[in-house]
């Protein structure tokens, strides 16, 4: 089997591992992370209603031209994220990290989002 392959059906894997246990609502939606080499975003997702309540990443406007695929990145998607959260109204969600594990730019995002205000 290509490496390629391989390594795309193990993250496939992970991330239906981490997917199944999880689903969002309307009161905890879910919070899903992308993380790729140069950008980090991240989605508030309800699935019962099918919706994308909230998103921010570091593409958006509001981010700073520095701010790109490092920790600092995270942590100010996260502080955005926050932000826009709790202008929709949303107190607690769910956290859907994929197939990333949680240290690195996963660990500073849910760090910074936690200040800012979000349970998870």
């Amino acid at each position: 089997m290509d490496k390629n392959r391989k390594i795309q059906k193990k993250r496939l894997r992970r991330r239906n591992h981490v997917r199944n246990k999880l689903r969002g609502s309307a009161d905890h939606p879910r919070m899903c992370i992308h993380r790729s080499l140069k950008h980090f975003s991240v989605q508030l997702i309800d699935d019962l209603a099918g919706k994308t309540l909230a998103s921010a990443s570091t593409r958006d406007k509001g981010a700073s031209v520095s701010v790109g695929g490092n920790c600092d990145g995270a942590s100010a998607v996260g502080r955005m994220i926050a932000e826009k959260a709790s202008a929709v109204g949303i107190t607690a969600v769910r956290m859907d990290r994929g197939h990333n594990k949680y240290h690195g730019r996963v660990k500073a995002f849910a760090e910074a989002a936690r200040e800012s205000g979000l349970q998870f």
